[in-house]
């Protein structure tokens, strides 16, 4: 099997010019600033510590863009892990969490070798609406004690617990923590109206940061928690450390790593398919995850989080003139001199403010209009977003992807073979199509003692027992079935062993089976399971006409 990897950066960098470079650099730098207040946030909100972010976005970013498949892609820590890393961390600590990002690696890498980046896309919309809106809702549970500065020394895991812990303690909030995260929030929110270049939220960063100093030391406020009041910030290269992997870490670990490569896969393909259509390109999607694969192989052996594709970041790399993986590469050189030289000075960042970049993530990543406008879509789609939505808030996100999956595919199951009709005819048929051998439309009579059932949709086992039912509501037996298959694009093997069954028991009451208008494709089918054998080739017709003609025969010699 030939593996389709194509790194994006090889096809660039032959007609690579100088004004193009100067574009990657200006809109790297900026994108890898843009990068240091999300990666430190998404880091401290996943229950592990600010360098840790830091590394991933420097690392998993660096190998993303060096091999991935999109031309503009920017890899990171994401939104979307916080819910699962934080879950990880609290059940099987930083060395799980290691363990399942390097498993689920490796089944990212898997999925781009096996050619599956284009199936990944086929994921109900509603499902991933709603499992996104649901860890968004999350998040943002997550972050009401730094916003409001509630005094908790332990927060329970699950999404009710938090709020009722927050009911509980509304009276330890703090006016100056509640003062910074509102103002860092309408410093992101208002900043567009006037800058399109310069984040909001490394606005905030920095003017709350500076504000928090101040009050801290030179009013002597001492009710603003920083992170250097939570952490010990390492300002260094981080050091090689990979995790004992053993057969009874990878067994338990095994659910949880399938659903970091799910999200990874779901949410890097989307981002690069926004991408796609900003700039007019194609991204490769085997590539990609094959990309986003190996950063997560190797990001744990320097202490980093599971990495995907982030929307946000790439479409801050598409506007300010990024338009190969060489920004993407300068946005993590960008971020690891930040971290190097001026690491120190993130100890002075409130927490409050963090608080408020991720409560403007979580609600730029709910979706809501668009979840409000699901809500107006067939009552099956409805069942999915919410049964999706609840189980990612109430329970875990590996649940309700599993659950929301299975729920979709059954319904739609349902639906289609609903759309599969099968029609009896005794005495008159339908008019004959001109594809079926006809010159011209016309009635065709059926002789008597034959009965024609015609099948329209798909022949799979949800339509088997519909077929059943069909043919026990004939009271007499015809000395002829026909069964016209014209309209059946595909027959599964539970269809096949319906026909079986149905030739069996016509053999013991004495009835010949016909096949009418049986496509290639189902023909091929029926060939190989040995149905030919079983009937008669003679008694599989290409037409109508042909299969009433036999009939007709068959009907005179009895």
């Amino acid at each position: 099997m030939k593996i389709h990897f194509q790194p994006k950066l090889l096809s660039t960098i032959r007609n690579y010019s100088k004004d193009q470079f100067y574009s990657d650099l200006m809109s790297g730098a900026i994108v890898g600033i843009v990068a240091l207040p999300l990666a430190i946030a998404f880091g401290i909100a996943s229950g592990v510590t600010p360098e840790q972010g830091l590394y991933t976005a420097i690392i998993a970013g660096f190998i993303i863009s060096l091999l991935g498949g999109s031309k503009v892609q920017i890899g990171g820590p994401t939104g979307a892990f916080i819910v699962i890393v934080y879950g990880i961390v609290q059940e099987f600590g930083i060395t799980g969490l290691a363990i399942a990002t390097m498993i689920a690696g490796v089944m990212l890498i898997a999925m781009g070798v096996l050619k599956l980046g284009s199936v990944i896309k086929f994921i109900p919309f509603p499902v991933i609406v709603g499992f996104t809106s649901g860890i968004a809702l999350t998040i943002f549970a997550t972050q009401v004690k730094d916003l409001l500065g509630l005094q908790i020394d332990k927060m329970p895991g699950d999404f009710i617990h938090k709020w009722i812990t927050y009911g509980q303690f509304i009276e330890t909030i703090n006016p100056w923590s509640v003062g910074i995260g509102i103002v860092s929030i309408l410093i992101i929110a208002y900043t567009p109206k006037f800058s399109n270049k310069i984040p909001g939220s490394l606005i905030a960063l920095v003017v709350m940061t500076v504000v928090a100093y101040f009050l801290r030391n030179h009013f002597g406020i001492q009710g603003i928690e920083t992170i250097g009041d939570r952490f010990t910030i390492d300002a260094s290269l981080p050091k090689v450390a990979a995790p004992k992997i053993d057969f009874e870490a990878i067994k338990l670990l095994l659910p949880t790593a399938f659903t970091i490569a799910m999200l990874g896969a779901i949410e890097s393909l989307l981002s690069a398919t926004v991408a796609d259509g900003v700039i007019g390109d194609k991204h490769n999607s085997n590539t990609e995850l094959i990309a986003q694969g190996v950063a997560n192989v190797v990001t744990p052996i320097f202490g980093g989080i599971p990495a995907t594709g982030a929307i946000a970041r790439t479409m801050t790399n598409i506007n300010n003139g990024g338009r190969t993986p060489i920004a993407g590469i300068i946005h993590a050189v960008v971020l690891l001199l930040i971290m190097l030289f001026l690491g120190s000075l993130t100890k002075h960042i409130p927490m409050a403010c963090l608080a408020g970049v991720l409560v403007v993530v979580s609600y730029n990543m709910s979706e809501w209009r668009t979840f409000k406008s699901l809500l107006k879509t067939p009552k099956s789609d409805v069942a999915v977003l919410l049964t999706t939505f609840l189980l990612t808030v109430i329970f875990d996100l590996t649940i309700a992807i599993e659950v929301g999956l299975l729920l979709a595919v059954l319904l739609f199951l349902r639906r289609i073979s609903e759309t599969t009709s099968i029609s009896l005819f005794k005495e008159e048929l339908e008019e004959a199509d001109r594809d079926e051998g006809s010159t011209e439309s016309e009635k065709l009579s059926i002789p008597k003692g034959v009965e024609v059932y015609e099948i329209e949709g798909p022949f799979f086992f949800g339509v088997a027992n519909k077929f059943e039912e069909t043919m026990k509501q004939v009271g007499d037996k015809p000395k002829i079935r026909i069964i016209r298959m014209r309209k059946v694009p595909f027959i599964d093997s539970t269809g096949v062993h319906n026909l079986e069954s149905l030739i069996r028991l016509s053999k013991k009451d004495k009835v010949q089976l016909l096949l009418s208008g049986v496509t290639d494709e189902v023909h091929q089918v029926l060939l190989k399971a040995g149905i030919e054998d079983k009937i008669g080739d003679q008694n599989i017709c290409s037409n109508i006409n042909q299969a009433l003609a036999r009939a007709e025969e068959l009907v005179g010699k009895k």
